[in-house]
């Protein structure tokens, strides 16, 4: 038997081990197939893109907001994973009666870590994750932040224009690992955009996702913001809180050097 509680204090008790697991966010699909579990994750959602031959070749259960309720019944899982921003309550609600759902909760690099080691526990994976989560840390470890005062507007989306407040992973990755400030950090989660305020800033990020922010979008933002620079930056390295960790210092580094901090 296995058990433990998730991230969002909810009891999972496994009688073995897991074979035939559905994961509901890609963050967290990725660091399945990391963990060596290709032969037991039998679902995973449709913006599950990485790793490719997963999202070519595993069975696709809807997406994160509307998971297939009747798809996953008929896949009869032994484990299901997901999360509490990237899912809804009411599914995560009717997939705990089909199975075992076992749901993270992240806002920290280590609340990262902590999900990393429970999953890999989870599914007795647990030498894998401990690597897993080693890498993970040095690399941090080896990250040397901004030591300016850098005051930063993270866009996730636009008409109308949204931004990441306090309390998100993301803002995790701008103040505490990249040394910004995030000039909308008195705000919870991710609020509009006030367009008549006149904000001091030095920088717009603009994300690849959720919105796709292209260079294209340069001039209307510009508008919006005409004191700041603008970049455009990899959302994956903001967002994905699984394996993708590993790669995520390198990325911050290269971004810090071409903003000439």
């Amino acid at each position: 038997m296995i058990a433990c509680t998730d991230q969002i204090g909810s009891s999972i008790i496994l009688e073995k081990i897991p074979k035939r697991i559905i994961s509901l966010v890609p963050s967290q699909t990725e660091l399945l197939h990391d963990l060596g579990l290709g032969d037991r994750v039998i679902g995973i959602t449709k913006f599950c893109v990485h790793p490719t031959e997963w999202h070519r070749s595993k069975q696709r259960i809807g997406g994160t907001k509307d998971v297939d309720i009747e798809k996953v019944t008929q896949l009869m899982p032994d484990l299901i994973i997901g999360n509490k921003e990237e899912n809804t309550k009411k599914d995560i609600q009717q997939l705990q009666k089909i199975a075992p759902t076992w749901v993270s909760d992240i806002h920290t690099l280590s609340d990262s870590i902590e999900m990393i080691a429970q999953i890999s526990e989870l599914c007795q994976k647990q030498a894998i994750g401990k690597q897993v989560n080693a890498k993970i840390v040095h690399n941090f470890e080896q990250l040397q932040p901004s030591q300016g005062s850098e005051k930063v507007i993270y866009l996730i989306w636009k008409k109308p224009y949204m931004g990441v407040g306090t309390s998100t992973f993301i803002d995790d990755m701008l103040t505490n690992q990249l040394g910004f400030i995030n000039a909308l950090g008195d705000q919870e989660r991710y609020p509009v955009v006030d367009l008549k305020k006149a904000y001091d800033i030095d920088w717009v990020l603009l994300s690849s996702e959720p919105y796709p922010f292209k260079e294209k979008h340069f001039a209307e933002v510009r508008a919006v913001f005409p004191n700041a620079k603008i970049r455009l930056v990899d959302g994956e390295y903001f967002t994905w809180y699984g394996s993708r960790l590993i790669e995520t210092p390198l990325y911050f580094k290269k971004l810090l050097n071409e903003m000439d901090m």
